[in-house]
């Protein structure tokens, strides 16, 4: 948490409150947040916000001095466009003071990260040049050439950003679920109708979540400081022990490369 579906309400929330207002300001809180060295105040302060986008699970915010500021939310960060009135919460490490409000990264766990990159290096930004096509542009034909070209437990391939990036524990689950797949399939032995199915399925987890601004199981707020309401359409996801939606038998959990995984034993095969 955050996945695509937090993500992207961010950037939709974020895109229509900041973008063209002009940075007067910038308080480096927490100097630890950043994941190199902590940039210059230069390259930040009267840059306007020319737009917003996402790669896979980061947040982009392109500036008009040709610098990029990169935010990735990980499991706790939160990013808000807030009033200078609204008093700061505890755990807010990084401020942008812009011409008619703030935005603002806080991060109970510190696991979130910023970057502030020349616009030119953007494509060459290692983290970024290494993630796999995003789960809600991916075609069809593409996704199942890349299921079934990889011999892997397919949660563990859906949740890799190396192979497609966005992906989550909670919307792997779901996808998963509504494809009839079981998560310690191997993605090779899936048949093209199946792997098919499961692009079906993703893509429409996806789009239902972003309807719905995404699943707030903890902290998670859109930019506008917002809850999202997702987790009360989970099929699977933290439902162990309660009855499947299709056939009334119990949601199972099992650890599956480390992660947390809910499924149905009898509709996932």
């Amino acid at each position: 948490m955050p996945e695509l579906p937090e993500v992207e309400t961010i950037v939709r929330d974020l895109r229509e409150d900041i973008s063209g207002r002009k940075i007067l300001s910038v308080n480096f809180i927490t100097r630890s947040v950043w994941r190199g060295r902590v940039p210059s105040a230069k390259f930040i302060v009267g840059a306007a916000i020319e737009r917003l986008d996402r790669m896979g699970k980061n947040i982009l915010i392109f500036l008009s001095n040709d610098r990029v500021l990169i935010v990735h939310l990980k499991m706790t960060g939160r990013l808000t466009f807030e009033q200078p009135s609204s008093p700061k919460k505890k755990h807010t490490h990084f401020i942008l003071s812009l011409d008619g409000g703030e935005l603002r990264f806080n991060d109970i766990r510190r696991f979130g990260y910023l970057d502030l990159v020349a616009g030119p290096k953007l494509a060459k930004v290692r983290y970024l040049a290494r993630l796999g096509p995003d789960a809600l542009k991916i075609g069809r034909q593409e996704f199942t050439e890349l299921i079934r070209g990889h011999k892997r437990i397919i949660k563990a391939l859906l949740l890799d950003q190396d192979a497609i990036a966005g992906m989550g524990n909670i919307y792997t689950d779901e996808a998963l679920f509504r494809a009839g797949i079981h998560p310690k399939r191997v993605s090779s032995s899936l048949s093209v109708a199946r792997a098919g199915k499961l692009h079906e399925a993703m893509l429409e987890t996806l789009n239902l979540a972003l309807s719905a601004r995404g699943s707030t199981i903890d902290n998670y707020v859109g930019g506008r400081g917002t809850p999202g309401s997702f987790q009360d359409q989970h099929l699977v996801y933290g439902r162990e022990g309660k009855p499947c939606p299709k056939c009334g038998r119990a949601i199972k959990r099992i650890i599956v490369g480390g992660r947390s995984t809910h499924f149905c034993s009898h509709c996932q095969k």
